[in-house]
């Protein structure tokens, strides 16, 4: 059985994911957030519960059209179920575990569809009491880094494959003013000057995800992105944090997380559509 999710299943929610945390980052730091249903925000979500006398799965909606889900089982029969619940919704893309995502992909007809991104990523866990405590140098964005920060964004858009041209650089525009406002990324100096960003992109009950990790093209194979998410995380780790998760999305940036003690714990896949999609269910 499938239903939409009200306000009242937020706590039964969040115990099922916390079962989940390494893989339901989005989905809780959404629900923590937001709560069940559309707000003004893009991240809010819609919730759709699988299960009869207990939650044995749990799918997302963003206002955006972005998909989420949580389906252990990985069960067709729920994933048809969540298919029709959403039919004729307009969709941008999902993420999630691998299998799960290939299952319910399937299932909203989308199997088949163009993707300007679909891989699966390495999925890292790191216990914080392991971080390496030499500190280090770091401050966070300001406007004052805006014109830095919008080539810096519009190349990781470009290196990630999520977008290219101007599209890189709108996207850009936006997530620079989302990281300047919330404080949630930083800045690795090197003699004073930025050399690599890092920021978290969700964050619940002690765990963080980290993510928009970069080091600009010039300055690369110095070891800067594994200082600035070593400095990403002390900051983190002085805040309550206590365990971080992040993907790798090339071999360089594995093995660099690696070094600092990042353990492998599964594959995340990332499907991100060419161009908006109805689902046909």
């Amino acid at each position: 059985m499938i239903r939409e999710a009200n306000q009242s299943d937020a706590p039964a929610i969040e115990v099922f994911l916390a079962d989940y945390p390494d893989t339901s980052m989005f989905l809780r730091s959404n629900l923590a957030a937001h709560g069940v249903g559309f707000t003004e925000s893009e991240h809010s979500t819609r919730f759709f519960v699988w299960g009869k006398n207990q939650i044995e799965g749990l799918f997302g909606l963003t206002q955006k059209g972005y998909l989420m889900a949580q389906l252990p089982d990985a069960t067709p029969e729920a994933a048809h179920g969540f298919a029709d619940m959403i039919k004729g919704q307009t969709v941008l893309g999902m993420t999630g575990v691998a299998p799960q995502v290939q299952v319910i992909l399937n299932a909203l007809g989308l199997g088949e569809a163009a993707y300007r991104l679909h891989r699966d990523e390495p999925l890292y866990r790191l216990d914080l009491q392991k971080l390496p405590t030499a500190p280090m140098p770091y401050r966070v964005p300001t406007d004052a880094d805006r014109p830095i920060l919008l080539n810096w964004f519009a190349d990781y858009f470009e290196d990630t494959g999520q977008a290219s041209g101007q599209e890189a650089r709108d996207m850009a525009d936006g997530r620079v003013t989302m990281d300047v406002q919330s404080g949630r990324s930083v800045l690795l100096l090197d003699e004073g000057i930025p050399v690599a960003m890092a920021a978290i992109n969700a964050t619940v009950a002690g765990h963080i995800q980290v993510g928009g990790v970069f080091v600009p093209r010039e300055t690369r194979n110095r070891g800067f992105g594994r200082k600035v998410t070593t400095a990403l995380l002390q900051k983190a780790k002085a805040q309550g944090a206590d365990t971080a998760v992040l993907f790798a999305n090339n071999p360089p940036a594995a093995r660099a997380y690696e070094a600092l003690g990042f353990q492998q714990v599964g594959w995340y896949r990332i499907a991100l559509l060419q161009n908006p999609q109805k689902v046909i269910a």
